[in-house]
């Protein structure tokens, strides 16, 4: 009778196993999407416009995305020039020209409109994520294209947001949409992502961050262009950076 209860059980485990698994694939193909390589150079330009759809503010940066969950981001704009932000893994420092020690940040510390320190600096889901395939449903955003609805919790303290409801393409895995939800689990924005190529997408050229909060902005999120660049290692730390040195 024992044996007759333990293999249904069993067999659900090794069930759930295999959904993990799978979602873990899921993700890493979601991931190259935006992150084309493993080390990247990434120009991007953020615009934010008002809840009426008129503009309002516009900076660049340059963010260096590297292995291992490291990145720097390079603030270009005059109104932010010299400034720079440094990510390892769930460490985050604000390097302010003129300052003789890195300030320590969180992930969620906005940049510019509703783009926070990580929605810029982080560009992968699969190593700071794990959840269940809740099943197909439409895509809002093409009626007549079937998607994977992911929910994912975080399984790292340094993340952006502890838990994200994802759409995925069901062919090809590309995002498509998703709920940002913060520790509280209140909904605090709502991302959809614009390919190159809508019928055989290769790479995302823009995440769309609408808030969910408080001022109802819209953030356009937009890769200007994508390089292959590993970074020298000095540049990935805030002793080094405080000295506010020239990178070429």
């Amino acid at each position: 009778m024992k044996l007759t209860y333990l293999l249904p059980l069993l067999a659900a485990q090794a069930m759930a196993q295999a959904q993990v698994q799978d979602v873990q694939s899921v993700l890493q193909a979601t991931d190259k999407f935006r992150m084309t390589a493993e080390n990247l150079q990434v120009d991007t330009q953020i615009n934010v416009l008002n809840a009426d759809g008129t503009p309002d503010k516009e900076r660049r940066y340059t963010v260096f995305a590297q292995a291992k969950r490291q990145s720097l981001v390079v603030m270009q704009s005059p109104a932010e020039k010299g400034q720079k932000v440094l990510m390892l893994s769930d460490d985050f420092w604000l390097l302010m020209p003129g300052s003789q020690r890195p300030l320590r940040i969180t992930p969620m510390q906005k940049l510019l409109g509703d783009a926070s320190t990580g929605d810029i600096a982080t560009m992968s889901w699969a190593d700071d994520y794990a959840g269940k395939l809740v099943g197909e449903e439409p895509c809002e955003v093409a009626a007549k294209q079937t998607c994977l609805h992911l929910s994912l919790n975080a399984t790292r303290k340094g993340v952006t947001y502890q838990r994200i409801e994802l759409w995925v393409g069901k062919t090809r895995f590309e995002p498509v949409r998703a709920d940002l939800y913060v520790l509280s689990d209140k909904l605090a924005k709502q991302a959809t992502f614009v390919m190159d190529k809508p019928a055989a997408p290769t790479m995302v050229l823009e995440m769309v961050l609408a808030d969910q909060v408080s001022n109802h902005k819209t953030t356009h999120v937009r890769y200007l262009s994508r390089k292959v660049r590993q970074v020298p290692p000095e540049w990935l730390n805030p002793m080094f950076l405080v000295r506010n040195p020239a990178l070429d």
